[in-house]
């Protein structure tokens, strides 16, 4: 008969069994309210970011990487302790109309942007960046998985079903990382917002 072994935690008073080999959540956030603990915000507009039926919402505002508004930043977990996963579920609540508009996951070394997991409207279709993999719905689930300076992006319409992979290469590490969600490319005659939801830092086994 195969062993099943586990580990005890303490979470907030209370004992709970982690199977061994299930994912360890580091951090997460449903955006009730307000963002949680521990993020910043880079460039940040008060007036088009705003928390609302329970989750957040940013408008996708004119620019680009290098002066986009309304960055939510945070530190990143270290990518030399083992295998990791940031996930986020991005909504666009208006048809993309922009070349390039896009919303997702960007990876921080000394305050500036140097990779991204977006969903991007790209030549009128929308796609997962990097790997241009077709991903028309308005929602997806978008995941990025770290082991040392391996990087896996990964997606799924809707939050659902089985993820797939968009690209896999290479990250170096570097000193000073932070995660963090944006969206820049929106038209400026046009208000389109994207939905942030159920962020999720993971320790994967």
């Amino acid at each position: 008969m195969k062993r099943v072994l586990a580990v005890l935690a303490v979470v907030f008073g209370a004992t709970v069994v982690v199977q061994a080999g299930e994912p360890r959540v580091l951090f997460e956030d449903r955006f009730d309210g307000k963002p949680g603990q521990g993020w910043t915000w880079l460039r940040e507009n008060p007036k088009t970011w705003r928390v609302q039926d329970g989750a957040l919402e940013i408008r996708v505002e004119p620019g680009a990487g290098a002066d986009v508004k309304n960055t939510l930043l945070r530190k990143a977990p270290d990518r030399n302790q083992g295998k990791i996963a940031i996930e986020v579920t991005v909504t666009f609540t208006a048809q993309p109309t922009k070349q390039f508009e896009q919303a997702g996951i960007t990876w921080y070394q000394g305050g500036s942007p140097k990779f991204k997991l977006v969903h991007e409207l790209v030549d009128g279709q929308l796609v997962i960046i990097p790997g241009r993999a077709p991903a028309p719905e308005k929602t997806v689930q978008l995941r990025l998985v770290l082991e040392g300076e391996k990087y896996t992006a990964q997606f799924r319409a809707n939050a659902q079903g089985e993820f797939k992979t968009a690209a896999s290469g290479t990250l170096p590490v570097a000193a000073d990382e932070q995660v963090g969600i944006q969206c820049y490319h929106g038209p400026a005659e046009e208000e389109h917002w994207i939905r942030f939801d159920d962020f999720r830092i993971l320790q994967l086994p």
